[in-house]
């Protein structure tokens, strides 16, 4: 496990950027698991920003997202879906047909679950997976006591997680309560693991990952079982690692 120590998100978004960048250039055909929220939105600016500037193209890029909220149409404004296209899909113009992302409007849940999990199994895991780290230590939806062996499924939503993400819905009330995600153990079908940290919120989270055990009260402990994960991960975030770990 490699760890990249920054002073900043500015600087964890420009370093995690730059290593996409060298996947793509470096691969003819990639495939690129990605991540949303406000840990990677930075990453995916540096992405737009190497796109107008020096013209990098993704034509032979095919994307696999994490999750998806149950209930949200593609078209619907607030999923998972609408933020990748706002935030790198349509800037650095990724054929849409080369991206995937769960259907969270799907009718039969555990269907689209198998199907998803199906395209990942049949490219043999995505070539870089990105992830952020919840304070909770999930990765993806994954929440705290998920088996080790999930496969993508449908997860009730811890109210820590929701509480986190509550700033990116308009009304409160009409946040979903539950996700599609990709499992652990489809997480770890990833040739490469880029795990991304900032913020003191999340030290104690990276602290229980670099010097914890392995334990699914701690679903980002797994990652230990990977042998090729880079942890960028600003000083804020690793203060209590600095600090006690040594």
């Amino acid at each position: 496990m490699k760890i990249i120590e920054v002073a900043d998100y500015k600087e964890m978004s420009r370093v995690s950027a730059q290593i996409i960048l060298e996947k793509i250039k470096s691969q003819e055909h990639v495939t690129l698991g990605l991540a949303t929220g406000g840990t990677p939105l930075g990453t995916y600016k540096e992405l737009v920003k190497d796109h107008e500037e020096n013209g990098t193209r993704y034509d032979l890029v095919h994307t696999y997202n994490l999750d998806e909220y149950v209930g949200l149409a593609s078209s619907d404004p607030e999923s998972y879906h609408a933020y990748m296209c706002e935030h790198l899909f349509h800037p650095v113009h990724i054929p849409l047909d080369q991206t995937n992302i769960p259907n969270g409007a799907a009718e039969e849940l555990p269907q689209e679950c198998m199907r998803y999990d199906t395209l990942i199994e049949n490219i043999g895991g995505v070539d870089l997976q990105l992830l952020g780290i919840g304070q909770n230590g999930h990765i993806g939806f994954n929440e705290p006591g998920t088996p080790f062996s999930s496969k993508t499924h449908i997860v009730d939503l811890t109210p820590s997680t929701l509480e986190a993400n509550a700033e990116y819905f308009a009304d409160r009330c009409k946040q979903p309560t539950r996700a599609l995600t990709m499992g652990i153990s489809t997480i770890l079908q990833s040739k490469e693991i880029l795990l991304l940290a900032s913020g003191e919120k999340k030290q104690e989270a990276l602290f229980h990952l670099l010097r914890g055990e392995v334990i699914e009260a701690v679903p980002a402990s797994a990652l230990k079982m990977h042998d090729r994960v880079t942890i960028i991960a600003d000083s804020q975030a690793l203060k209590l690692v600095n600090s006690l770990g040594k």
